[in-house]
């Protein structure tokens, strides 16, 4: 299986998930970037809070390889409708969606705080990665492009228009899971990632849309470091 960010339709599945909101407000303090002397190999330089991206052992995204089969317990998913809220970050499309939504597995719950990445009452965090591959037009990202704002790091509001999660999903719910990082500055740790196995479609013209704001926003492959990478049976 190809890793998270080998091609720009699957980094678009990221883009959808990229930040949790209380990551925003020191994105935007410090320009970090995807290329040049604010590129990926330059991340931990820039901020002190950044050193995870460089001395990190558990960093993502990575490459999904040799995969040991165990049983996992299943994603069980309680997303619901939300306002949309979409917001071009300077880094990437982010959509910040409601409280109210979460998954749980094994009963650990993760309340949403943004789309696709979630927060328990613990901080923890947990992402819901969704692979995209080009093929039908995708009825949520449709929406999403219809709603994006025209200035960067100014929050679009569409009250009236309504987006709900689990229309991103697919049927399948086999997963791949590791122990990770946030792919963006600060880079930190214990995140768990929940990869679906099963992409989704979307559009070559959608792909094509999101390429002409954001050529290249995705971190190299990290190392694995030994780290355990299991698929559900």
């Amino acid at each position: 299986m190809n890793s998270l960010t080998q091609t720009r339709s699957i980094v678009l599945a990221c883009a959808l998930a990229l930040v949790p909101a209380a990551a925003y407000a020191e994105e935007t303090q410090h320009h970090w970037g995807y290329g040049g002397e604010h590129g990926p190999r330059h991340w931990a330089e820039m901020n002190a809070e950044y050193e995870a991206c460089g001395v990190g052992k558990a960093q993502s995204p990575i490459d999904i390889r040799d995969a040991v089969p165990a049983k996992l317990d299943a994603i069980e998913f309680d997303y619901h409708p939300t306002p949309l809220h979409i917001i071009d970050n300077g880094h990437t499309i982010q959509v910040n969606y409601e409280p109210g939504s979460a998954i749980s597995v094994g009963g650990e719950r993760y309340p949403m705080v943004a789309h696709l990445v979630h927060k328990n009452a613990e901080g923890e965090l947990a992402v819901v990665a969704v692979l995209l591959k080009e093929g039908a037009r995708n009825p949520v990202v449709k929406t999403l492009w219809t709603g994006l704002p025209k200035e960067k790091e100014k929050e679009r509001v569409m009250e009236q228009v309504k987006i709900n999660a689990a229309s991103l999903l697919p049927k399948n719910h086999k997963y791949y899971t590791f122990a990770g990082s946030l792919t963006t500055p600060p880079c930190s740790e214990g995140v768990t990632w929940f990869v679906l196995a099963t992409p989704k479609a979307i559009s070559k013209e959608q792909v094509a849309r999101f390429g002409k704001i954001y050529r290249a926003n995705a971190r190299p492959v990290q190392p694995l470091n030994g780290r355990a990478v299991k698929v559900s049976q």
